[in-house]
């Protein structure tokens, strides 16, 4: 385990905390866990194109804050959930076939806040879109009295 993860984390963790959920409907895959990183792909096809016939750019940002939702999840204090606040994201490049790869990095790891960028691109190495994700940290919840 790194530095980084603060509990185990593997593909296929990955895959079993997102059973019947987006994830598998779209054809995402999770590909690899890095020492501070997570790598994963969406295909492009008929459940991801849009009208034109690219990946919808929608699919670039749920690949994107799947990804790095995962990295703060797992590099969040044990018993601390963490929670989206914000993503933005820049299409650069579109896409009509293939696969489109993902990588999210943590540009900062914070006490109550993380902020993840990830960068997705083509079968080519080409960049397709840029993504920055800011997450909050929560801490765990009292228990009621």
């Amino acid at each position: 385990m790194s530095a980084l993860w603060t509990r185990p984390l593997s593909i296929e963790i990955l895959n079993e905390i997102h059973v019947d959920t987006a994830v598998p409907r779209l054809g995402i895959e999770f590909l690899e866990v890095g020492d501070d990183f997570i790598r994963g792909r969406v295909p492009v096809d008929g459940r991801t194109r849009q009208p034109m016939g690219i990946l919808h750019g929608g699919v670039s940002v749920v690949l994107a804050e799947t990804l790095g939702s995962c990295g703060a999840a797992f590099s969040a204090p044990p018993g601390h959930r963490a929670v989206g606040l914000d993503i933005n994201a820049n299409h650069l490049r579109s896409v009509a076939d293939g696969w489109v790869n993902g990588v999210a990095r943590p540009l900062h790891v914070g006490r109550s806040t993380h902020v993840w960028s990830i960068e997705l691109s083509n079968e080519r190495g080409q960049p397709t879109c840029i993504a920055r994700l800011t997450m909050a940290i929560l801490a765990p919840r009292e228990a009621s009295r």
